[in-house]
């Protein structure tokens, strides 16, 4: 998308941070909005009607009477006539290079309930791509499949069986296979579950076609690699389609929450920032894979470490697994599940990596400026994952814990007394109170009953951001926002959570002395809004329409 450049003259500014006075300074770029509803996140500040950008940096925040006393002929001066103006948003947790990934193949309904009615159109994809060595397909649904009335590796099998045919379950923690993919994966009935991973079994011990959490993600990666150009689909892909979505929703800054270097996914970020092509500020979470050598995997991470301060793309987050998700069973529970899908000799989930090796990667790479993202979604993921922050971390870290679904009592306090932040999904229907016993027969109705628990956090003084793990759920960050204000008992205000998407999130991206509110010296990141968010009703928030979004003060959307 082509940047709009406007080539001004302006004498007399130079805004001081202290006391907003105005001084004698020479400018080329400047731009004036008045009459607005601006919103700066800054406590000090939190309102004003005007502000003014010049060189893409904040100088004045403030009045619209006192904006004006500075306009000449040269000035850029935009009415925003009462519209809304917010800090640009940020999104700390989604996986933009997959969303645009060129390489599924095929797209199936996770609305399905009979797996045989996948058939046709497995069949269908596979005579539409003969050319490719693997068949690659996404977005069915795990119960579907445990729901079958005969083996998923029969129905999967009777589609196609002449090829590898790999399929991602919608919420990415397992694969759907059939035998030719098993074959090429050296997966047969005496193969040992890997590190975070099942291989899921009949109860005669023959193979389903299942393969759960990085079971699956390990043969992911062998079909992937088997692609002529899936770093150039996702590189394409990107600027085609997610940069201009992120723009359109408000967002401009990052955090890829899993970059799989291995498959040369930070090449193509790269390319993108050497080529000028980001639209958003972008903080890299490096995957650790879970069953890799720990020596040589940490020597390669730290390798790609990079904290430029001038540059948009940064590689300084890890991102690891401590545990599944709920519906798999394999989020890591305190208690025993009250089904038993694998029939392992326990049954209170997985780790991908356990307590003591996630404290070894913080020691490692905490001094080198990584920051740790860490995936924990049961209450044992939640407190194991504190705990390897508490022993591992030398405090100069700025580690978060995401999705954090249960969480035990004696942990809310964690998050504050070890700076932890916790980042939270809440766009997606399933995290709606009225959805919460939809896991009473996993987890029981109590465990279930205060799924991300918003408000303990908030009432204990965690650092809390909001994220939408796009494409799990919604990119929209409004319905974020609303559902976040909404879901009683477990609300926040709507004041804390704009915070979510702005200025606790720019520190969780070691950026807030530059982005994140709407104050004097800092980078003009902001977006114009079609409503005043303190002025409709709370369930009117999802509605809101990005009218404009300004990346160091130029128009990107």
């Amino acid at each position: 998308m082509k940047k709009i450049i406007i080539n001004l003259f302006l004498t007399g500014l130079m805004f001081s941070c202290s006391s907003q006075e105005i001084k004698n300074h020479n400018s080329t770029d400047t731009q004036i909005y008045i009459n607005g509803a601006i919103y700066t996140v800054n406590e000090s500040q939190p309102w004003a009607e005007a502000m003014i950008v010049e060189d893409g940096i904040i100088r004045y925040v403030g009045s619209t009477i006192e904006a004006q006393k500075h306009i000449t002929s040269s000035t850029s001066i935009i009415d925003l006539k009462k519209q809304m103006i917010l800090p640009g948003l940020h999104d700390v947790h989604m996986h933009p290079m997959e969303v645009g990934a060129t390489y599924n193949h095929f797209v199936l309904s996770e609305e399905e309930i009979n797996a045989e009615n996948y058939i046709p159109k497995i069949k269908k994809a596979s005579q539409n791509h003969t050319s490719e060595t693997w068949l690659i397909g996404f977005g069915h649904s795990i119960n579907t499949l445990l729901n079958a009335n005969r083996s998923p590796l029969e129905i999967i099998d009777e589609a196609v069986s002449d090829r590898p045919v790999i399929i991602m379950e919608q919420t990415s923690h397992s694969m759907w296979v059939n035998s030719k993919a098993l074959e090429l994966a050296n997966i047969t009935t005496s193969t040992s579950n890997p590190q975070g991973g099942i291989i899921l079994k009949n109860q005669d011990g023959t193979l389903t076609g299942m393969l759960i959490d990085n079971a699956g993600d390990i043969v992911m990666q062998q079909a992937i690699s088997s692609l002529k150009n899936a770093s150039q689909g996702e590189y394409e892909g990107m600027i085609e389609y997610v940069l201009p979505e992120l723009a359109k929703n408000g967002l401009t800054s990052i955090s890829d929450a899993r970059c799989y270097w291995k498959r040369g996914q930070h090449k193509a970020w790269k390319k993108l920032a050497d080529e000028g092509k980001l639209t958003a500020r972008f903080n890299i979470g490096l995957w650790a894979y879970p069953t890799e050598d720990d020596l040589t995997q940490l020597t390669d991470l730290k390798s790609f470490f990079s904290n430029d301060s001038t540059s948009l793309l940064k590689f300084n987050q890890i991102k690891l697994y401590s545990d599944g998700i709920t519906h798999n069973t394999t989020a890591a529970l305190h208690s025993n599940y009250l089904v038993d899908y694998f029939g392992l000799t326990t049954n209170n989930g997985l780790n991908y990596f356990t307590q003591d090796r996630i404290t070894k990667y913080i020691q490692e790479l905490e001094p080198i400026g990584f920051d740790f993202h860490i995936h924990a979604i049961g209450n044992r993921g939640v407190t194991e994952a504190l705990n390897a922050i508490e022993k591992g971390t030398s405090h100069k870290g700025r580690h978060r814990l995401t999705h954090i679904e249960m969480i035990d009592h004696n942990d809310l306090a964690r998050f504050k007394s070890l700076n932890v932040t916790a980042d939270a999904q809440v766009a997606g229907d399933f995290t709606q109170p009225e959805f919460w016993h939809d896991n009473d027969i996993l987890i029981g109705s109590t465990l279930a009953n205060n799924e991300i628990p918003l408000k303990s956090l908030y009432e204990a003084n965690a650092r809390i951001t909001l994220s939408s793990d796009w494409n799990v759920s919604d990119l929209n960050p409004f319905i974020g926002i609303q559902n976040a204000v909404t879901r009683t008992p477990q609300n926040i205000s709507l004041k804390e959570a704009i915070k979510a998407y702005t200025i606790n999130s720019a520190y969780v991206m070691r950026q807030e002395d530059k982005v994140g509110s709407l104050e004097i010296g800092k980078e003009a990141d902001f977006i114009i809004i079609n409503q005043n968010l303190f002025k409709i009703p709370p369930h009117h928030i999802s509605k809101t329409k990005v009218k404009a979004t300004y990346l160091k003060g130029q128009k990107i959307y």
